[in-house]
């Protein structure tokens, strides 16, 4: 796929999922990846499928403040498109009820973050 081609459907992908986060975290979302990292020359755009995870220090990220966690939307890779920081427990608790009632999947394994 050609790269502005990949980068606009990309694009598009984590607009969708930063609104839908945007409107569980009173806007604190922000874009993230809009095209994924394959190993190869090729340019893909970020995957369709929204997964959620929360990343917090246990799985090997230095977080910069002590509030919480990151909640990552992502995609089967894990490649992140929106992210929201300073996620507390309670507020964790509660996104993951909506995330089950709203049948989004948690996401296993390494999320990949904007740097």
């Amino acid at each position: 796929m050609q790269y502005f081609h990949a980068l606009k459907l990309g694009q598009k992908r984590v607009a969708k999922a930063r609104e839908y986060l945007s409107g569980l975290t009173d806007g604190k979302a922000m874009p993230a990846l809009a095209l994924a990292d394959n190993k190869t020359n090729a340019w893909e755009p970020v995957g369709e499928e929204n997964l959620y995870a929360f990343v917090d220090e246990s799985v090997g990220f230095v977080l910069t403040d002590n509030s919480g966690y990151i909640l990552a939307l992502v995609d089967k890779n894990g490649t992140s498109k929106t992210i929201v920081q300073g996620i507390t427990k309670p507020q964790k608790e509660d996104l993951e009820r909506t995330f089950q009632a709203d049948n989004i999947q948690k996401f296993e394994g390494k999320v990949i973050l904007p740097v």
